[in-house]
């Protein structure tokens, strides 16, 4: 069975929260998955009064990189070539990076994952760099562009 593109066919939303069940002391946890993500998007609704599915889809478009650099290792020397990426990777890249900003966000923090989750979503939305992830995809591509 090919199983290589059987996550587009996933919802977006779960594989966010799929992405949320990360670290060891989470891992499997997905109904607190579940309740950081419906959680969160409660909050963006209530920040921003738009549909926050709407806000998850245009920060995903937002933080995929376009381009990123690849190591290419020829006799010990390593040099960096610069690639396009594929539309699943932009997709998997962009929630991978909305977790682990969300994540880093929380961590040591009063505030809730939760609401981490919200903040980098809408800042992500608006394209902001105060954004993990809108940060994250402008240094990838500015590296494959050097």
């Amino acid at each position: 069975a090919h199983k290589r593109f059987r996550k587009a066919q996933c919802p977006i939303v779960e594989r966010l929260t799929n992405s949320l069940m990360m670290h060891g002391r989470n891992n499997g946890k997905k109904l607190m998955a579940v309740r950081i993500v419906k959680h969160a998007f409660e909050i963006i609704h209530l920040l921003t009064g738009e549909n926050p599915l709407q806000v998850l889809v245009t920060a995903i478009i937002n933080s995929g990189p376009r381009e990123d650099s690849t190591r290419i290792g020829r006799a010990g020397t390593v040099r960096r070539q610069a690639v396009d990426v594929s539309p699943l990777r932009r997709v998997n890249q962009a929630i991978w990076l909305l977790c682990t900003g969300a994540r880093e966000a929380a961590f040591r923090n009063i505030k809730t994952i939760a609401e981490c989750v919200a903040d980098e979503l809408i800042n992500a939305a608006k394209g902001s760099s105060n954004s993990y992830a809108i940060k994250k995809k402008d240094e990838l591509e500015r590296v494959a562009k050097s």
